[in-house]
């Protein structure tokens, strides 16, 4: 029988990311060199894609470059920039303004005094340029994911008579309220700056109602990516949840795809909408068959 197929409307590609993939492009036609530092964002399509056009990917800087380098979404550090323009290449900031919001609010807050808490993946390269920034103003920044780390912190945080918190513009609201709490509980003076971006808060809402109401949610996206990841965590405490890159990997769910009448399907910031709709496509394949 058909499938009763549910497309999240806030799935795909955000503002910042559809801003830097078409600059990119754009860019592209206007020179012959252009390179991006880093993956310009969490998905191998679009990479590939922009390699096909002649966009370099680099995974360091060469002591040596020309033409246009690109910072990608995640913003970089203050020295990267001056190492790319030491380099030779021309900086084309592509920052996501969100993420740029985030960098400013820590250096603010570090600025005058505050123990300056990061919420998030450390690895991460958006929270690493944050980090970086507000290094710049001071070393007193702890980067956590979950209030047990604060924990091992306690005595330290305790000195501290001003806190401040940031967080990492794809993090979860759920992950950020423990962390809160636990602060109130020790701090002196506390001051939450909730960077999570309006995109990815909508497309967790979204998705969170989706998964009430549906007997299977398919997330799509890259599984490097942070924001799609946390998408698949919120549906998995609702319904069924699979976390796919690609429409060829359902095969391996097609028995629960079968049995599921209502199929919800949400994708991460960084999923270009071809591959929303091929994934789309083949639900509606099995379900025919």
């Amino acid at each position: 029988m058909p499938k009763n197929i549910t497309l999240a409307k806030y799935a795909g590609f955000c503002y910042g990311v559809k801003r830097a993939v078409e600059t990119v492009k754009k860019l592209k036609t206007q020179t012959t060199n252009v390179c991006v530092l880093g993956e310009l964002i969490h998905n191998s399509q679009v990479i590939k894609e922009l390699e096909d056009l002649g966009v370099r990917t680099l995974d360091r800087l060469p002591e040596n470059g020309e033409g246009i380098c690109v910072v990608r979404s995640h913003g970089e550090s203050p020295q990267t920039f001056k190492n790319i323009e030491n380099a030779g290449f021309e900086i084309y900031d592509l920052t996501c303004p969100d993420v740029k919001k985030v960098q400013q609010k820590a250096v603010e807050l570090v600025k005058n005094g505050y123990y300056l808490v990061i919420v998030g993946k450390e690895e991460h390269p958006e929270v690493s340029a944050i980090k970086a920034n507000a290094e710049q103003f001071g070393k007193e920044i702890l980067v956590v994911t979950d209030k047990n780390q604060l924990e091992i912190y306690e005595e330290k945080l305790k000195e501290h008579k001003k806190i401040g918190v940031v967080v990492q513009t794809t993090q979860m609201l759920s992950t950020l309220n423990p962390i809160v709490e636990y602060l109130t509980g020790i701090s002196k003076e506390l001051l939450i700056a909730n960077t999570i971006c309006p995109s990815t808060s909508r497309r967790q809402n979204e998705a969170k109602e989706l998964a009430k109401v549906n007997d299977l949610m398919i997330i799509v996206g890259s599984k490097n990516s942070a924001n799609t990841t946390h998408l698949a965590d919120i549906c998995k405490n609702f319904t069924p949840t699979i976390h796919i890159e690609t429409s060829g990997e359902l095969e391996n769910y097609k028995d629960l795809i079968k049995k599921s009448e209502k199929i919800g399907v949400s994708a991460g910031a960084s999923t270009p909408q071809i591959v929303i709709d091929e994934v789309i496509n083949e639900i509606k394949r099995k379900g025919e068959k």
